[in-house]
């Protein structure tokens, strides 16, 4: 554990708060005219997944945690969550399914993803910007819908329901973000 001034706070930093590990959802710094600046969190607590705000003064120290990032690629999920394997070393970390939460949509065999671990633990995971899956069913284009920016339903290889551009059929395969699960372009393959 190492000591910052709350100012230094960045979305993504672990902090330590009362022995309990938060994550960094939102970090403003705060000026106001009068009186004394302040650092304005929204922080996620990592066991349970509690949503919380803190304001700290700029000046505050606050105990941030050691947080190792390593990439690991995807294997499977089990009953207890998902399976990921240190590529290197070959050692396997089951992380839980509400660690990954809506991301598990897009987990796919050999899918390099990367971890947080604190001690041992995986608290957090970052996939992959865009990953490419298949169309799977769209709705047929209506005739006259010509605009560029009329998008049509469709359903993708994982199950989720994305928008389209009409010109994409059944079977095209197409570059999606993780983020927010939109069409980016047809895939390059």
């Amino acid at each position: 554990m190492a000591k910052v001034i709350a100012s230094q706070l960045r979305k993504g930093n672990v902090v330590d708060i009362d022995g309990k590990l938060y994550v960094v959802l939102v970090a403003n710094n705060i000026h106001p005219g009068k009186g004394t600046p302040v650092t304005q969190c929204d922080l996620r607590r990592i066991s349970d997944g509690v949503k919380i705000s803190e304001r700290y003064r700029t000046t505050e120290q606050v105990e941030r945690a050691f947080v190792e990032e390593r990439t690991f690629t995807y294997l499977y999920a089990d009953g207890d969550g998902h399976v990921f394997m240190n590529p290197e070393t070959y050692d396997q970390v089951t992380v839980p399914a509400d660690v990954i939460g809506d991301q598990a949509a897009y987990l796919t065999d050999g899918l390099e993803c990367s971890l947080s671990l604190h001690e041992g633990v995986a608290i957090a995971i970052a996939l992959p910007q865009r990953v490419t899956l298949e169309i799977t069913e769209t709705e047929p284009v209506v005739k006259g819908q010509t605009a560029s920016s009329s998008y049509k339903p469709a359903v993708l290889s994982n199950g989720v329901r994305t928008l389209v551009p009409p010109h994409i059929q059944a079977g095209t395969r197409v570059v999606i973000m993780t983020e927010d699960g939109s069409y980016v372009e047809r895939a390059k393959d």
